[in-house]
């Protein structure tokens, strides 16, 4: 695993080689024009900035290396994750959604999907490789969940899912597919949000889509064309040059997340902690077979809303932000959010400092 994964990272950093012509950059261009030179439409390489750009084409070159599928760029993680539902679903159908991940996933089925005629039913993520799909047009999962952090055999899940005649949709944002591969697992469409890990930096929003059915990813191609949901060149840009040290950074993130966790374990003021590297973690088994990397995110849980909110505001190397997956270590308390987790729950997304003194300073502001 760990040398397919180094070949398509090397592929990866150069993987415009291939079509540059002497004298022109390595970086690719910000090519953000709406319209095209047009005396014919056939033949064009691009038509209307609705459609296509140049930079957007790049990123989706770059990212389907890494997925090995074809790539939908979009302009945020709720973007793709609404492109695969709303390019799969319709009235009469029914939908299974997981009801500890993302939360904004159930908001959306709940404002638009269910009054467009879709059923929607939530089922925990440990329970999704048992549940009862007949009937189920789209199974949707998201493993390891945000903020939970459980996991769900995704193998297991697109065995039976395909069996009764459905379409399974993973979102892949905590890993991303430098660490999991859903569609390897049978997964039908894959979707992030390129916002944490990839872009990795705290300042685009962005979202991808890959799957190997061509039918399929048509389906979600009209759908960005027709709704217009469209990302900008220049977000496609920071997420290429954020992609090309994506490999680099989670091998220091996910490292630290690993100590990090163990530490926690042993801390008097932490309760319980969930990291799927840990081996006494109910997720680890499955993590283990269909994970190549344990991750950068970390769950723990503190007495209370006060003693968590407390640790937040004395550690210096916490950035207390709603997103994860960045340079900075960042925490929150999502029970703010209304996640379904207790009062003292706090999701750490361990960045790129040292270990030593982010370590210390945790240490420090627990001890407060």
């Amino acid at each position: 695993m760990e040398k397919i994964i180094d070949d398509r990272f090397a592929a990866l950093l150069h993987h415009r080689a291939a079509h540059l012509g002497k004298g022109e950059p390595l970086a690719p261009p910000i090519v953000s024009a709406a319209t095209y030179h047009l005396p014919e439409v056939e033949g064009a390489s691009h038509v209307y900035g609705r459609s296509s750009m140049p930079t957007w084409d790049g990123l989706e070159d770059q990212i389907a290396i890494l997925e090995d599928a074809p790539t939908l760029a979009l302009p945020s993680g709720m973007a793709a994750i609404a492109a695969a539902l709303f390019a799969t679903l319709g009235a009469g159908r029914k939908a299974i959604i997981p009801s500890d991940g993302y939360y904004t996933t159930r908001s959306l089925a709940e404002r638009f999907l269910k009054p467009y005629g879709v059923e929607i039913v939530e089922v925990p993520t440990v329970a999704m490789a048992e549940a009862d799909v007949t009937g189920a047009d789209v199974v949707f999962v998201e493993t390891p969940s945000n903020p939970g952090l459980e996991v769900c055999d995704i193998a297991a899940v697109a065995t039976r899912v395909h069996l009764a005649g459905g379409l399974l949709v993973v979102d892949n944002t905590t890993m991303t597919p430098a660490l999991q591969r859903p569609l390897d697992l049978g997964a039908d469409i894959v979707v992030a949000a390129d916002t944490k890990a990839p872009s990795g930096h705290g300042d685009v929003l962005f979202g991808h889509l890959s799957t190997r059915n061509d039918t399929l990813m048509q389906a979600a191609r009209d759908w960005r064309k027709l709704t217009g949901a469209v990302p900008g060149a220049f977000e496609a840009w920071l997420v290429h040059r954020g992609m090309e040290t994506l490999d680099v950074r989670l091998e220091r993130m996910c490292r630290s997340a690993g100590v990090i966790a163990e530490r926690l374990v042993a801390h008097p003021s932490v309760l319980s902690v969930r990291y799927p590297g840990l081996k006494d973690d109910p997720s680890h088994a499955i993590a283990s077979r269909q994970m190549s990397g344990f991750g950068f995110l970390v769950s723990f849980i503190l007495r209370d809303a006060e003693t968590a909110e407390r640790f937040l505001s004395t550690c210096p190397y916490i950035a207390q932000t709603t997103s994860f997956g960045g340079t900075h270590t960042s925490g929150e308390r999502r029970a703010r959010w209304g996640d379904r987790v207790p009062e003292g729950f706090i999701r750490l997304s361990v960045g790129c400092e040292p270990l030593g003194p982010l370590w210390t300073a945790i240490d420090e502001a627990l001890k407060q």
